[in-house]
């Protein structure tokens, strides 16, 4: 891998690379899909766990083809991976944050751009994403709620523009998105919590991990029904000090 600055095109393969590999992981890692479904991987230089259902890998194959399209034209605000329970109210939203810093022209996007990082330093990079990624668990909990959880692929663009017509065959068509399952439909009292965020030099990408006010609800409900109530000692049995 070179250690010269990366190109523009080498800035986006790489980014919309690594979403796929990050949306892999965070269905294992959150537990949208059985983990036998899945089989481990090494990517980055670091385990990674990657579906092994067809019609799975298609949509976010397609998904993400359509992505890097939207990045190569600096259309794209985010990318979110929102899981959701039985009834469609957001749990936890996943937010890739993309920013373009500079504009090149099309003839110019094979050429090094001056400062950028390295493509090594750029897998450096998405190795600690996906370290922090695959430990998330310890500050989000389980959710156990089995097979009652789906997700979906979200793109969030500048300007409310459209999507572009895909040069692919094989995206699915974008579809509006109910807002609450959006950035902008999470209540004031959900939680963001940031995972990790690069400056490329090129395409600036940062990851956070939102917990839905929904969700935050629903686990101190939880807390509290297991919770025993206290049992009153009646006074007799208190244990008395010795004078």
């Amino acid at each position: 891998m070179s250690n010269e600055p990366l190109t523009f095109n080498q800035a986006v393969i790489g980014i919309t690379e690594f979403i796929e590999v990050a949306i892999h992981t965070i269905l294992y890692v959150r537990q949208v899909y059985p983990p036998d479904l899945f089989v481990r991987r090494k990517k980055y230089e670091t385990p990674v766990y990657q579906s092994r259902h067809p019609t799975l890998n298609e949509y976010i194959s397609g998904a993400v083809k359509a992505i890097g399209e939207e990045i190569n034209q600096g259309t794209v605000e985010k990318v979110v991976v929102v899981i959701k329970n039985k009834e469609q109210v957001p749990l936890e939203r996943f937010i890739f944050s993309i920013e373009n810093m500079i504009e090149v022209e099309t003839f110019n996007k094979s050429t090094n751009v001056e400062n950028a990082m390295s493509p090594n330093s750029l897998v450096q990079y998405f190795r600690s994403f996906l370290i922090k990624l695959c430990m998330i668990e310890s500050s989000l909990g389980q959710m156990e709620l089995g097979d009652d959880v789906s997700f979906a692929i979200l793109l969030e663009l500048r300007d409310k523009v459209a999507p572009s017509t895909s040069q692919t065959k094989d995206p699915p068509p974008w579809i509006p998105a109910e807002t609450q399952h959006t950035t902008a439909g999470a209540s004031d009292k959900a939680e963001l919590q940031m995972i990790r965020a690069v400056n490329t030099g090129v395409i600036n990408v940062s990851l956070a991990v939102q917990e839905s006010a929904e969700k935050l609800k629903w686990e101190r409900d939880k807390l509290k029904a297991q919770q025993l109530p206290a049992k009153n000692v009646p006074e007799s049995k208190q244990e008395k000090g010795v004078e």
